[in-house]
């Protein structure tokens, strides 16, 4: 298999209730715990998980990981979503470059080992908590709209394996 460069734009947040609009396609998803603040906006806290499916919204209806992930609620917090397609093809890969990267607490595959060549994914959208993008939005602003995408332009770039971040063109290596 040859190394990969894949862009991810993410669509989101979607609350538990509206999570039968997320897409009806082969896609990856993170799973977020976070807090209502009211006029269609959350404060989101932890990336709890990342799965992939041929088809994300029957995915998410009935996920055998729902009550692992309301153990990592707070008082007062809700689970959300992003999404975003990926084709068929890639998708098990992206997702495991996703796991390896950002170690989800629900993940156990993909963690610490990635069986994959080079893999290089660059995310946009509602992309909350992939590192080290949200290491800098939250020193910017925590709070999102429902539903929107930020409106300020940064990517978040990353390998798996020959690991290269960069946050809004400023490359470090790791």
């Amino acid at each position: 298999m040859a190394n990969l460069d894949y862009t991810l734009n993410f669509d989101g947040y979607y609350t538990y209730i509206s999570r039968g609009s997320v897409i009806n396609s082969s896609g990856v998803y993170c799973v977020y715990s976070g807090t209502d603040m009211g006029e269609n906006t959350v404060s989101l806290d932890k990336l709890i998980y990342i799965g992939e499916s041929e088809d994300v919204r029957q995915r998410l209806q009935n996920h055998e990981k729902l009550d692992d992930w309301k153990k990592y609620l707070k008082l007062g917090q809700s689970l959300y979503f992003t999404c975003v397609k990926v084709d068929s093809y890639y998708r098990e890969r992206i997702e495991a470059a996703l796991i390896y990267k950002h170690k989800p607490p629900v993940n156990t595959e993909y963690k610490y080992s990635f069986p994959y060549d080079t893999t290089s994914v660059t995310t946009s959208g509602t992309n909350y908590a992939l590192e080290p993008f949200s290491q800098y939005i939250k020193q910017i602003h925590m709070q999102y709209k429902l539903l929107a995408s930020p409106k300020n332009g940064l990517a978040n770039i990353f390998q798996c394996k020959n690991v290269q971040i960069a946050i809004d063109f400023q490359c470090k290596n790791v």
